[in-house]
């Protein structure tokens, strides 16, 4: 914990200013989800997570190879893409890594100079700019490789005014559960294989400006069982942030490892929404049936007041409501923070998603490290991969 804030909160502005601005980013995009159905896929999302429809992709459209449907909630767009056909190169991703994220989209003032500006530093091409248009007006975009099989798509939008992309149309439904309070994607965590992490930072900052801000060892991040090792990187305006996992040696098999052998391979292992709320939302997720690690011992809600410290007297929330919701708090010099894991989204124990509510605190909740990857092992106890 104290490495955390030490780290984070002294001489933050200061690090991010050290972070090259030849790649301005303004933000997340879209979040685009290689899904076996994604109907159905849609479907789960609105009613559990309270997206609504946005916009739609498929055979009424033109689209002959896939179907895409954009969900909306604040300011985050999910994309689920289902190929049409078995020719569709998008099944080999699915044959081989099940429901994940393929494409982090992020928003720019220029793709073509995103573009040039990357692959001139390294980074391996994935889509070359393409202007897309339509009775709106025109989106260009472009694309590199990451990770993995996860890529980076570069969004122009200034010049559009239709719905979502070229090629898309309103998506109307008569179906659309209430949204829940998410607000933003706070940052997205990928995984990477042993020994890797500390090439995917250097990758990051060579090719795309960023920092790293904030690190964790195995010294921090472990249990009896388990260990990982994490570096955070994020870029100039610190509106992106992407911790980078990677497996680190202990008695038995870590989420890491978990992660990697059925996801096979690197990708992106949990999307951290935000909402201002999280009491709230969580009553929402619960009744809508989504599922969350199991809570941590009574002793660590116990233990909450003592590593709050003077945060304690500013929390609005009533500790008993965060520990009848397995709610986790944490705290750094600015604030404190909350923050929720639910468990895996689809079968394979790959891809979840987190809740955080930030009062102030710009750390990860160092200090829930240890309960939560504790709740995690118990799952993978339950399913035999621990």
């Amino acid at each position: 914990m104290a490495q955390e804030i030490k780290s984070v909160e002294y001489g933050l502005e200061k690090i991010f200013e050290g972070a090259q601005d030849f790649l301005p980013l303004l933000g997340t995009d879209y979040v685009e989800l290689y899904v076996g159905n994604a109907k159905q896929s849609a479907h789960y999302y609105k009613t559990a997570f309270g997206f609504q429809s946005l916009a739609y992709k498929g055979l009424e459209t033109g689209s002959r190879e896939e179907v895409s449907y954009v969900l909306q909630q604040g300011k985050i767009r999910l994309v689920l893409t289902t190929p049409l056909n078995s020719r569709n190169p998008i099944n080999d991703h699915l044959r081989k890594h099940g429901d994940g994220v393929k494409v982090i989209a992020l928003w720019v003032e220029d793709a073509r100079s995103a573009f040039a500006e990357t692959t001139k530093r390294g980074a391996k091409p994935y889509l070359e700019p393409v202007v897309e248009k339509d009775e709106f007006g025109e989106v260009v975009r472009s694309g590199i490789h990451t990770y993995g099989d996860t890529v980076h798509i570069f969004v122009e939008r200034k010049n559009y005014k239709g719905v979502f992309l070229p090629g898309y149309v309103e998506w109307k439904s008569d179906y659309n559960p209430s949204p829940i309070g998410l607000k933003y994607i706070d940052h997205m965590v990928g995984n990477v294989g042993w020994g890797e992490m500390n090439i995917w930072v250097k990758w990051y900052e060579q090719v795309m400006g960023f920092v790293n801000f904030l690190s964790f060892d195995d010294k921090q991040i472990h249990t009896e069982y388990s260990a990982l090792m994490s570096k955070v990187m994020a870029n100039g305006n610190g509106r992106i942030k992407f911790p980078i996992n990677e497996p680190a040696h202990g008695k038995k098999k870590s989420q890491i490892e978990e992660y990697l052998d059925f996801y096979e391979g690197p990708g992106c292992q949990h999307i951290a929404v935000a909402t201002d709320d999280i009491i709230e939302t969580v009553r929402q997720l619960k009744a809508r049936g989504v599922e969350f690690l199991p809570p941590p011992p009574k002793a660590y809600y116990e233990d909450v007041p003592k590593r709050l410290g003077e945060h304690m007297k500013k929390m609005k929330e009533d500790l008993k409501v965060l520990e009848e919701l397995s709610i986790l708090v944490d705290a750094d010099e600015e604030g404190y923070l909350l923050q929720i894991f639910t468990k895996p989204v689809q079968d394979r124990p790959t891809l979840f998603f987190e809740i955080i509510q930030r009062m102030g605190a710009k750390g990860f909740g160092a200090g829930n490290f240890k309960a939560l990857f504790e709740s995690i092992e118990r799952e993978q106890m339950r399913r035999g991969t621990l």
